[in-house]
């Protein structure tokens, strides 16, 4: 259970006869699309972890990448002293995630972002080019490649996507409901089209957000 102080969230010991979670803070390049994906996900199954957004409040000038690991590495830093006072057993010790997308970014850029992530610990869902390219895979495969352009991956939705409340940036239920398990499925296929050697910034296109969606939230079908 959360409570409000001093402006942070701090977590508090679950009530007797309940099960506590495992916390799961998020730090999204996507202001509107990430967090409505996250959303959904927990409107259609339960969730077994307490996920929260942890820059939902950001500027869209705070939201680069680099910016999201600077962020989390500090919160996780944080987190890990508070767990390892609360004695939390390794499974219900807390993790934290960035989202964000290779967006035609330097590869030398996204390669050392990746690795500063892994020596930290923070956990990180990589797109290329973009998050979008999940969502495309709950519909069909994608082929080709993409260069670094979100837009080519766009124009492959469906017009019903830029037609929903809020437009093609919003997710809603229909898009993905019952169809995680192919899209994970699309994915590994995808992504295993790559040799293994490559770096994942040239790995076009790519994606592993399916990987927050059962490491992170815990959930292994919607």
């Amino acid at each position: 259970m959360a409570k409000k102080a001093r402006g942070k969230d701090v977590l508090l010991p679950a009530p007797k006869g309940s099960r506590r979670q495992r916390a799961v803070f998020v730090f999204t390049e996507g202001k509107v699309t990430e967090p409505k994906y996250i959303e959904t996900i927990k409107a259609l199954v339960h969730v077994p972890a307490n996920v929260r957004i942890a820059n939902e409040r950001a500027s869209d000038s705070n939201r680069t990448p680099a910016d999201l690991l600077s962020l989390a590495i500090k919160l996780l830093e944080e987190k890990k002293q508070e767990d390892s006072k609360a004695n939390l057993p390794q499974p219900m010790r807390t993790q934290v995630w960035c989202i964000f997308d290779h967006d035609g970014r330097e590869q030398n850029e996204l390669n050392s972002l990746l690795t500063r992530a892994k020596r930290h610990g923070v956990e990180v869902a990589f797109s290329n080019p973009c998050f979008e390219i999940w969502r495309l895979l709950h519909l069909k495969s994608a082929s080709g490649t993409f260069g670094g352009v979100c837009g080519q991956v766009e124009q492959r939705l469906p017009q019903e996507f830029h037609q929903v409340p809020g437009g093609i940036k919003h997710v809603v239920s229909e898009q993905i409901s019952g169809r995680f398990e192919i899209a994970w499925k699309r994915a590994l296929e995808m992504n295993g089209r790559h040799p293994q050697h490559l770096a994942l910034p040239s790995r076009d296109p790519y994606t592993d957000v399916h990987r927050f969606v059962e490491q992170g939230m815990g959930v292994t079908a919607y």
